[in-house]
């Protein structure tokens, strides 16, 4: 069984007791948020059907907060002298 929840912006395939990354939430650590779901396959039944998945409910609850990776941006023009380098790092 798993479904597929609308997590930070984004579409993830979530199964009971697995551990999931996603971006930053307003909540804090130890507290219980609840997703929505888009999707729940459960063996041979697939349901995709708003009315019936406003049943569902997929909780989860925050572990830690962490960084993600830094990323280097570097923009360059060749024989201008034009560089501009950026750095981002998701929360």
């Amino acid at each position: 069984m798993y479904a597929i929840v609308k997590a930070g912006g984004r579409q993830e395939k979530v199964s009971v007791g697995e551990t999931l990354v996603v971006d930053r939430i307003d909540a804090a650590v130890g507290s219980s948020v609840t997703f929505p779901a888009v999707l729940l396959v459960d063996g041979a039944d697939v349901t995709a059907d708003p009315k019936a998945l406003s049943s569902v409910k997929v909780t989860g609850e925050i572990l830690a907060e962490q960084k993600g990776p830094k990323i280097a941006i570097l923009r360059y023009k060749n024989k201008t002298g034009y560089r501009r380098r950026q750095g981002y790092r998701s929360k």
